[in-house]
């Protein structure tokens, strides 16, 4: 927690021209935005689910199988669902409290 996600996923949405505010949808699981072209970008988060039930009642499929980007927090709750060509980000906290990225 507090590696910086959402701030992550903040500045690659805001390259490609999102105007909406960029929030962690921590209660609503996920939220949708606009990139510049108008096409959705889906943002998740899913610290909150209990279990994979609650995925699936939501329809993940629409989402993760719809061509658009979808940026996950916390993936590793859900990763029997993922996409076989998903680009996983690693965000860790240093000894000096830099940030250290590794893309998988």
């Amino acid at each position: 927690m507090g590696v910086g996600k959402t701030t992550f996923i903040k500045a690659i949405c805001e390259a490609l021209g999102v105007k909406e505010t960029i929030t962690s949808p921590t209660f609503a699981i996920v939220n949708e935005y606009k990139n510049e072209d108008g096409k959705p970008i889906f943002h998740f988060d899913f610290y909150r689910i209990k279990n994979l039930d609650e995925v699936y009642d939501f329809g993940y499929e629409d989402y993760f199988y719809s061509g658009n980007l979808c940026f996950i927090e916390w993936p590793e709750l859900v990763e029997t669902l993922l996409p076989d060509d998903v680009v996983k980000v690693q965000i860790t906290v240093g000894d000096n409290e830099e940030r250290l990225i590794s893309i998988k």
